[in-house]
């Protein structure tokens, strides 16, 4: 498989439908997108971006060797995750459902929940190839991809937003909590599974 992604078109399949699965950050960014609207969300991508960046380069710098030395490190990585994204929840479940503005989902929330991601490993050790001489071109289309998708997201949670009408901001933001927390149990059960 590694050496499939050197391919640039099997590279950019691979990384846009990663991308675009649901997980924890396209929850928070379609979160953002139907509470606070398109324009208010776009500071989000940027964090998007420079979590999965930063996360790819540190395990494939650092993380992924301690991993492999010593398994019980990504276990206890696993359920932090899952700590972090039951926190989220239960705080997005908590906020006002006045708050529909630009503070309900936060740039940190979108680069911790993104830092964390499980599928930094996927891309660091999965897509993006390991040695390749133009290895900075795989680098730059991954770091464009990640704000376009997450564009999309932002689009999906303000169509939703807007096909659900405002009487119901409070339930998509409950359902986004939800799900988060369908997420943090996925990753408990991913630790010790």
């Amino acid at each position: 498989m590694l050496r499939a992604m050197i391919d640039p078109v099997l590279f950019l399949f691979a990384t846009l439908s990663l991308l675009a699965a649901p997980g924890p950050t396209n929850v928070l960014l379609a979160t953002a997108g139907a509470m606070a609207g398109v324009r208010a969300s776009l500071v989000l991508l940027a964090a998007a971006s420079c979590g999965y960046l930063l996360a790819v380069a540190g395990i494939r710098l650092a993380l992924g060797p301690v991993i492999e030395t010593y398994p019980l490190i990504g276990i206890a990585l696993k359920v932090a995750v899952a700590v972090y994204l039951g926190v989220v929840a239960v705080a997005l479940w908590r906020r006002s459902s006045a708050m529909t503005g630009r503070g309900l989902v936060k740039a940190r929330d979108v680069f911790v929940a993104t830092l964390l991601n499980p599928k930094s490993l996927v891309f660091a050790f999965g897509i993006i190839p390991q040695a390749s001489p133009v290895l900075w071109a795989y680098v730059m289309a991954f770091a464009v991809s990640v704000p376009v998708v997450g564009l999309g997201w932002i689009l999906i949670g303000r169509a939703i937003a807007a096909a659900s009408g405002e009487r119901h901001a409070g339930t998509v933001r409950k359902v986004a909590s939800v799900t988060l927390v369908g997420f943090a149990a996925l990753m408990v059960g991913s630790a010790f599974g």
